[in-house]
This record gives C-alpha cells, structure tokens and sequence, in this order.
C-alpha cells in the first residue's frame, strides 16, 4: 500500500511536513474561491458603509438593502467558510502526515458548496431574494436562493465528514504520537461545532425552502428565529474555534511557540463545546416566550464558560510567544521580548493584531451586549454590528488573512507576490475595522439604528433628529471602512497575483513513510505514505 500512495506526496522543505498532492489541490480551489468571496464581501461592505456615511448616502433604498444580503452571506458564511474548509484539509492531511482518503468525494463537496454559493448569489444579485442575511418570515425570497444555502450546507457538512474521516486514516496509517497536534484538534473542536450549527441550518432552511415554493403554508416566525440563530450565530463560533487554532499555528510557525501548558489550552478548546453555541440564544432575548430566568441564565453562566475558554487562550498564546522569544535571548527588559517580535512578517502582525482586536474589541463588547439588560437597549441599534465587526473580521479575517502568508508559499508554493505591501496589509486592514467599529459602536449607543437606509428618516413622517455626534460616528464609519478596503484590497491583489502568477517554487518528491511505517510492514500491517 505505500507503493500505491508514495507518488501522492510531497515535502516541504521549509517545514519538512508531508503534503498529499490531492488534498493540496483542494486547498488550492477552495482558498482561491475564499478570496474571491472576501472580494465580493468588499465591495458590498465599502458601497454599504458610504451609504451609511450620510454626508455621501451613495446608494438607493433598493440596492442598499439587497448589497446588505450580498455582504452578509459573502462575508459571514461563503468567505469563512471556504477558507476553513482549505484549513480542514492541512490539518488533517500535511499536520499529520496523512493522505486524504477520497480525493473525489472531496471534489464532489467542493462542487456543491461552489454551485450553493454561486446559485445563492444570482439569486441575490438579480432582486429575487431582498431579504437580508437574517430573512425573518414574513420576508420570502426565490426559492433557489434557499437551495442554493442548502446545498452549500450540505457540502460542508459531507467535507466535515471527510475530514473525520482523514483522522481515522492518519491514526491507521502512521500517526502514532498521541494525541493529534493543537492546531488539529482546535480545528476538530471547530468541526464538532460545524455539525451542530449545519444540522440547525437544515433545520431552519429546508422547511422555509418548502415554504418559499408553496408547499408549506406558513413558517412560525418565533421557531424560524430560534432555528436560524442556532446556525447564524453557532457559524460565527466555528470561526472562533478555527481563529484561535490559527494563533497557535502562526505562533509556532513564526517564533517557535509552544504552549507552556497544553492540556490547559485543550481544555480551554473543550469549554467552547459545553457553552458557546447554547449562548446563541442571546439574539432572541428581546422575542417573547422565553422566561427571565432562562434568559439571565443564558447570559450568564451558560455564556461564562466559553468567556473563560477565550480568557485563558487570551493568556497561553502571549506566554508562549513570550516563552520563545526569551529562550532566544530576548531577556533584558518586561518587554524585549515583544519589541523584537518578527513584526515585519505580516503573518505574526496579523495575528497579534487579530488577537488584540478581537479580545479587546470583540470580547468585551460580546460580554456586555450578551447581557440581558444592555441587550434590551442595544440589540436593534449599530452597537451591534460595532461588535461582530471587531470579531470576525477584525478578529477571524484577520487571522485568515494572516495564515496565507504561509499558506502561498508552503502549500500552494507561490513565491509572494507584493511582500513590501504585505508588510503594511495586517496594519492598514487592521486600523481601519478598528475605526468602522468605534464608530458604529458608539453610534449605536446615541441611538443611530442598524440596518436603516436612512438615518436622517428625511422621507418619514415623524423625523428622529440625531445628535451631530452620532452623524461624526457615522463618518468615521465611511472613514474607517475606506481604510479597511484598501487593505481588504492589497490582500485580495497580493494572494491572486501570488496564486495565479508567483514563481513556481518546485517540489521536492520523494518516496515517504509515516513514523512506524517500516515497523508496521516488517510485522505484516500494512504501511501506507
């Protein structure tokens, strides 16, 4: 058997990971239509915010309310989640030293999510589905864009399978150095999170799909929320599990970073599973129907749990980065350590900035919002997406963007193309989501709502006159949004220009068996490569 796989692999030579060749060109597709996707995201995102920014008000009603669709399910769900799909097959194929078990089932899964995701956006783009990232009942749209999720769903879900599956394979065939790698089992916290959140969008999008072609009557709008927040909000935890994995990855790609107690940061891990995705019931604390009890329970000890999950990777990764630094010599001073970072490599400044933004940012104001008494006042004004805009962007994009910097030339074996821009790309992406935030955060708290086209409510016939200081938020929204896309912008420039035409960086191909391969042959098991 490893004559029959030999061939398949790879070495890199950086890093001295096996690479299976069939599992490389699925990173490969499924990474460049993650780009792709983050690009659309964009340019809804920078159209959106100047619309916002009412000194500009560049959009009418219309486009403004369905570009709102078009970002949220381009960013939120097809960005994200194809790019953790090209995460799920490192870290179970090259981490691990495994080959990926059924390339053509992988091709299959791939196929559907890229058919879901291209059939949800026609049906966005042509007007048939203006019912925002959310879509309550009673707003219906075409039915194919339903399908078009479904579908996408459901190859996610079969791709979560087959990384499972690459596990059992990896253990079988060769990795015996106990338990799996950290990044690896962060990413399979991830997707033992993803089956949660994909069942409950099943849930959520089939029946409303047979609603929307007429075979259903109605859809009860309260089941609907319920049903759509266990997968909306539970997708955005799937980013959280995948997002710390990457810190850790980064840290010990960058610096050497171990973990200075690993059983402390997998336990860390387990916490997500016991609390992060019950606490999505906190975008249903203003519906009716749900107790005071369960509520203040919800948002409080249920939700502390995953808060301390995030408290204590919030300590293990600078210690270990700190760790590191010092055995290298970095010891005069509290802080040598970190002044003499590898700042200029884009991938560790992405990635302490996606810490910080997110801990600081993100943490914070999930933790007070999440409350039951603050959620009541702001839940249907701008602090909100002031919040999920400092998490997954400023915290999950831009730690996805971070590991590309590796992933060019290490996976797809791409000499960078701009890496005097990449230098400054984290910095400028990051100031920028810093700014749109702080803006849309304290907007909100003066009251400026969420989604509303028009701020001023110049058409309406009671106006709701705002302070001139909430109008200066709503600037530094458009201010802070304009920054970002240009770093938005060089990443996008920088990874297809590196994908598509970066020097070739050959292969090293070599004959390869796992540890304990020529052990397990010798005592008649099989050896596979």
């Amino acid at each position: 058997m490893a004559n029959n796989y030999a061939s398949e692999f790879r070495t890199c030579e950086t890093t001295g990971l096996k690479v299976h060749l069939p599992a490389e060109r699925l990173f490969y597709v499924n990474a460049v239509v993650a780009v792709v996707c983050l690009l659309i995201g964009g340019i809804m995102a920078i159209l959106i915010a100047l619309t916002r920014w009412q000194a500009v008000h560049l959009l009418p009603a219309d486009l403004f309310y369905r570009f709102v669709t078009a970002h949220g399910m381009n960013m939120l769900v097809f960005w994200i989640v194809f790019f953790e799909m090209a995460g799920l097959l490192f870290a179970s194929t090259a981490v691990l030293g495994s080959r990926l078990p059924a390339p053509k089932f992988g091709w299959f899964n791939f196929l559907l999510m890229l058919v879901g995701a291209i059939l949800t956006n026609i049906m966005i783009f042509t007007g048939e589905a203006d019912v925002l990232f959310t879509s309550y009942p009673p707003l219906k749209a075409h039915p194919h864009y339903y399908l078009g999720i479904i579908l996408f769903a459901v190859g996610a879900l079969f791709a979560c399978i087959h990384f499972m599956a690459t596990l059992v394979v990896a253990k079988k065939e060769g990795y015996h150095k106990g338990s799996y790698p950290l990044f690896t089992f962060g990413i399979l916290i991830a997707v033992i999170l993803a089956f949660f959140t994909l069942l409950m969008g099943a849930g959520t999008y089939v029946p409303t799909w047979l609603w929307a072609m007429g075979f259903l009557e109605n859809i009860e709008p309260g089941l609907y929320r319920l049903g759509f927040w266990g997968f909306g909000h539970a997708a955005q935890q799937i980013n959280l599990a995948a997002m710390v994995s990457i810190w850790y990855l980064i840290g010990t790609l960058t610096v050497g970073a171990v973990p200075v107690n690993e059983k402390f940061s997998r336990g860390a891990f387990l916490l997500y599973l016991v609390g992060i995705n019950v606490a999505s019931a906190h975008h249903l604390l203003v519906d009716p129907g749900y107790s005071a009890s369960y509520r203040i329970f919800n948002t409080s000890y249920i939700i502390y749990a995953a808060t301390i999950g995030s408290m204590i990777h919030a300590f293990s990764i600078p210690a270990a980065i700190e760790t590191a630094q010092r055995a290298k010599g970095f010891t005069n001073g509290l802080f040598e350590w970190l002044t003499k970072a590898p700042w200029g490599n884009p991938a560790f400044a992405g990635m302490a900035l996606s810490i910080v933004i997110f801990g600081f940012g993100g943490g914070v104001t999930g933790v007070t919002q999440g409350v039951e008494q603050i959620n009541i006042m702001a839940h249907n004004t701008l602090r909100l997406p002031g919040h999920f805009h400092v998490t997954v962007v400023g915290g999950s994009t831009l730690a996805f963007m971070s590991l590309t910097y590796y992933a060019l030339p290490l996976v797809m074996r791409r000499k960078l193309i701009g890496a005097a821009f990449a230098k400054y790309q984290p910095w400028i992406f990051a100031i920028g989501i810093s700014i749109m935030s702080t803006g849309m955060s304290f907007a909100g708290i003066l009251g400026v709502p969420r989604r509303h086209y028009d701020i001023s409510f110049s058409s309406a016939v009671f106006q709701v006159p705002f302070s001139a200081t909430a109008t200066t938020m709503m600037g530094l929204v458009g201010l802070g949004a304009i920054i970002a896309f240009v770093g938005l912008l060089i990443y996008c420039l920088i990874a297809a220009l590196t994908a598509f035409f970066g020097e070739r960086i050959p292969p090293k191909m070599e004959l390869h068996y796992p540890p304990h391969a020529k052990e397990g042959a010798a005592a008649g098991a099989p050896a596979q490569a």
